[in-house]
């Protein structure tokens, strides 16, 4: 190869080198700024990535708040305000419009076990505030798997107050209501009362949920409204009285027991009723043993010479006999192995009128003779004495009579032996004896004359209920219901002692004492019946009879509640109380 052939071949393979080092070069550089532009764009898509996951952090926060915000708390530490608390009773009130029940708010005490951190230390604060506190059964309940568990129904507001300040977590406290009687003791037979869960026991209280109210909560129709109060017949003042009454009694005549009713002959309305012992409603366990029998509507008893006012009646309103006329009653009756005799017996011929104040089982056994036993029994029928009174207390006890009744039957039940009868319905009887002949139903609730006219039955004479009235003011005057008489008060009844029944026998040493009454007699308004029982002394060292016992409570109960009842006085020319006779 020639030089210029090798100068040439050089050139060519410089120019060939230098133009692959510029193609390289080239290369290099597009590489670069690829790799570049894919690094601003990762870039900007992990800017991307994370504000997109900044707002969905953003959002759920934001979600989750809007629903903590919309959502009901648990209350665990308060009492939830008025008008968020569901009325779950009404008020009941009397027949003036006083306060006899409502509802009070208060909390309980829950706990939820598996939030309970250390069980022993719990119930060993709790135990500092509440003292009676079962140690043994709050710890099974704080240690056991359930979510939930009731310690305490119903504390007092100090009580959560301390509680809460105690911080145990786990605890808290759920609003309730709690039933409050602000007259203790003074009306609770009729009212009532209501267990741990506000629900109605006895009482007015029962008869509003029997009513269709505990259907309604059960099925959770109940309103958050206002409920409209329930108002009775009742008078709180005569109830107070009556009560008194009643319980100084037992106390003075050393019973075991007593009661009374004050009912308007008119209406039948009861405006007070009471039976000792008794119960506070707030604290009804407590007089479980013997307060809870309402003896007046659940209990039956003899009501002894009581009775022989429906004798008399019956043999008056039967026509066969007279108030003129006269019975023999010298010689004791003797009928199936028994004897009958008078307990103050006169031995002598007796009129109607001396048969009733001298209350002469024989005279009385007589008139019953007359009228006969299939009459006898039909008329204590007719008069609501034999069969369960139909009123709203749920406590009402079925009266007792023999299954077949024989002569001698007629004669002992002429004079108050032989059938029991609870001392309400013997009260709603004797209202129908001086109120024209009518019997009216009971009510504890308020009823007009017009409606109690549309219930009422006439069942004697308008001539025998005025006769009666005549007796009753007789027997006031003369005879054993003179102790019972009030100044300026027109009061006329009949007394009853019964021996009572004890191992199927009488007993000489145990009595149930009654009267029963209506004033002002001349104008019958009210009936009263009072009785009391088992008592072991009387008035002025009278015995314990019912011209002694029972009598003056009837004087006090009239002599105290008269004037609030709406009953004038009567009073003489010299301005002194004046006893109407006819």
């Amino acid at each position: 190869m020639t030089f210029l052939s090798r100068i040439m071949l050089l050139k060519s393979q410089a120019h060939f080198s230098t133009d692959v080092q510029r193609g390289g070069a080239v290369v290099n550089s597009a590489s670069f700024k690829g790799a570049g532009k894919r690094k601003s764009e990762m870039a900007k898509t992990r800017v991307g990535l994370m504000f997109a996951t900044f707002c969905v952090a953003y959002a759920v926060i934001g979600g989750r708040l809007i629903q903590y915000g919309h959502a009901q708390p648990e209350t665990v530490s308060s009492i939830l305000p008025a008008d968020r608390l569901m009325a779950s009773r009404p008020d009941i009130l009397d027949r003036n419009g006083e306060l006899l029940a409502t509802d009070i708010r208060t909390v309980s005490l829950f706990a939820e076990p598996h939030k309970i951190v250390d069980t022993d230390e719990a119930v060993e604060r709790l135990s500092t505030v509440l003292d009676d506190l079962d140690a043994k059964d709050t710890y099974r309940k704080l240690s056991s798997n359930s979510r939930f568990q009731w310690l305490r129904r119903q504390l007092t507001p100090k009580q959560q107050s301390q509680i809460l300040a105690l911080g145990i977590p786990g605890i808290g406290f759920r609003p309730e209501k709690r039933r409050f009687y602000p007259g203790g003791p003074t009306a609770s037979h009729i009212v009532g009362f209501v267990n741990i869960d506000n629900r109605g026991m006895a009482g007015m209280e029962r008869y509003i949920d029997n009513q269709g109210m505990a259907d309604l909560r059960a099925l959770g129709m109940t309103s958050d409204a206002p409920l409209e109060p329930v108002r009775l017949s009742i008078d709180i003042r005569v109830q107070n009285i009556l009560r008194d009454t009643l319980v100084q009694s037992v106390q003075k005549y050393g019973a075991i027991g007593a009661g009374a009713v004050v009912l308007d002959v008119h209406t039948g309305e009861v405006i007070a009723m009471a039976s000792v012992p008794d119960f506070d409603p707030n604290k009804p366990t407590e007089g479980a043993q013997e307060g809870w029998l309402n003896r007046m509507s659940n209990g039956t008893f003899e009501m002894g010479s009581t009775f022989k006012a429906f004798t008399t009646a019956m043999a008056l309103d039967s026509g066969k006999v007279r108030l003129s006329d006269s019975f023999d009653a010298r010689y004791p009756i003797r009928i199936g192995g028994f004897t009958i005799k008078d307990f103050h017996g006169k031995h002598r011929i007796l009129t109607v009128p001396e048969i009733f104040q001298y209350s002469s089982n024989i005279g009385t056994a007589r008139m019953a003779e007359a009228v006969g036993i299939t009459g006898h029994q039909e008329f204590l029928t007719r008069m609501g004495l034999l069969s369960k009174i139909e009123t709203e207390l749920p406590e009402v006890a079925t009266p007792t009579q023999p299954r077949v009744w024989k002569q001698i039957n007629s004669v002992t039940i002429s004079f108050g032996h032989g059938v029991s009868t609870t001392p309400l319905q013997t009260a709603v009887a004797v209202s129908a004896l001086v109120n024209g002949g009518r019997l009216i139903p009971p009510t504890f609730l308020p009823r007009t004359k017009e409606e109690a006219d549309a219930l009422a039955q006439v069942v004697i004479k308008e001539k025998t209920s005025e006769d009666m009235r005549f007796l009753f003011e007789w027997n006031g005057t003369k005879g054993s219901g003179r102790r019972a008489r009030v100044d300026g008060f027109d009061v006329g009844g009949k007394t009853g002692t019964a021996e009572k029944v004890v191992n199927g026998r009488y007993s000489d040493d145990k009595n149930f004492n009654a009267f029963i009454a209506a004033f002002p007699i001349s104008n019958p308004q009210y009936a009263v019946l009072t009785f009391i029982d088992e008592p072991q002394s009387g008035d002025d060292n009278g015995g314990p009879t019912a011209g002694y016992t029972a009598a003056p409570m009837m004087k006090e109960i009239i002599r105290r509640s008269a004037a609030i009842l709406g009953v004038e006085p009567t009073f003489g020319e010299d301005g002194s109380a004046l006893l109407v006779s006819y």
